[in-house]
């Protein structure tokens, strides 16, 4: 038996603002119109690539993750965190099995530190969007733990609630800041996967996906992997080694080997979006795939348009045999 899991960024999955509210930063989309052929758009490309499991970010409430549902044939089930950023945006997870929270974490481990965010001396002990853990049973006799997350982006945001400056040294400070974010966001998600793996990832099934909003040999990224060594496409890949119990996989080298990737950033082609796995599951890796084709926005085709562009991301998907 075949089941697919995957990843995807929904871009602001979010109902419009009522007619006459007055402009907000909060996640909304232009009207009802707009609305409506995002969620046609999502709708199509999910019942197109047939996941069951989907992690997703970037939703604003559960009534707008209830209205995809609405438009997807089959039964499905939602879990989403309650812990939104600033902008009303937060992770969760579709599934056409059931599904068990597990834990909705913001927290930093205790043992990492306040990091500083800001220029005034701002600290900060949580992530900007709760990371979800749950529990799912892909096939019977067996129980995968699974945690979703949205790392800090790469925007820098300078005081004023600017996005822009002419001041480098200013630009270089807050690079830094958002960096010290996005790795202590990523030394929490470890922490999880940790606390799912026990000790021993051979034995217990674990999956880590989200928009980690870095490339696969990026610093932050490479911190969820664990022990170093041994991924994907290495020269110790096939060998066991000590790091093994401990260690998860990225598979994004099976995306890149394909030319693959998930997202057009100022012209530049990226995979940020990412699936890792633990041992226990690599043996049953079929394929990893995108959705990209379906999305000529995210494949570079032609310009974006609200009737194809329902997000500017591409699903990461991957086959695993039970």
């Amino acid at each position: 038996m075949s089941v697919v899991i995957g990843t995807w960024n929904l871009e602001n999955l979010c109902r419009p603002l009522p007619p006459g509210s007055p402009p907000s930063n909060r996640c909304a989309v232009k009207d009802e119109a707009t609305y409506q052929a995002k969620l046609e758009g999502l709708a199509a490309t999910i019942g197109r690539l047939a996941p069951d499991l989907l992690g997703v970010q970037e939703v604003g409430s559960h009534e707008a993750l209830s209205d995809l549902v609405d438009r997807l044939d089959g039964d499905w089930h939602i879990a989403l965190s309650t812990h939104p950023d600033r902008r009303g945006i937060r992770v969760g997870f579709l599934s056409r099995r059931p599904l068990t929270v597990v834990e909705d974490r913001t927290a930093f481990p205790d043992h990492l530190p306040p990091v500083r965010v800001e220029d005034d001396g701002t600290m900060i002990k949580r992530m900007g969007r709760g990371g979800l853990v749950v529990r799912w049973s892909p096939a019977p006799g067996h129980s995968v733990g699974a945690a979703v997350c949205h790392l800090k982006s790469k925007l820098l945001t300078f005081p004023g609630n600017r996005h822009s400056t002419d001041d480098e040294q200013l630009r270089a400070r807050y690079a830094a800041y958002a960096l010290y974010r996005r790795a202590a966001e990523a030394v929490t998600i470890r922490f999880v996967a940790d606390q799912l793996l026990q000790g021993d990832g051979r034995a217990h099934e674990v999956i880590v996906m989200g928009d980690l909003n870095d490339e696969f040999k990026a610093a932050t990224t490479q911190i969820l992997y664990g022990p170093p060594g041994s991924q994907i496409g290495g020269g110790g890949f096939h060998d066991a080694d000590l790091g093994d119990p401990r260690r998860l996989w990225n598979l994004a080298p099976r995306i890149l080997e394909q030319g693959g990737f998930s997202r057009v950033f100022e012209g530049q082609r990226e995979l940020i979006d990412h699936i890792l796995v633990s041992q226990a599951l690599l043996p049953r890796l079929e394929r990893v795939f995108t959705g990209r084709e379906q999305l000529p926005t995210v494949d570079g085709t032609h310009p974006a348009a609200p009737h194809d562009s329902p997000s500017d991301h591409a699903p990461v998907l991957a086959v695993l045999d039970y």
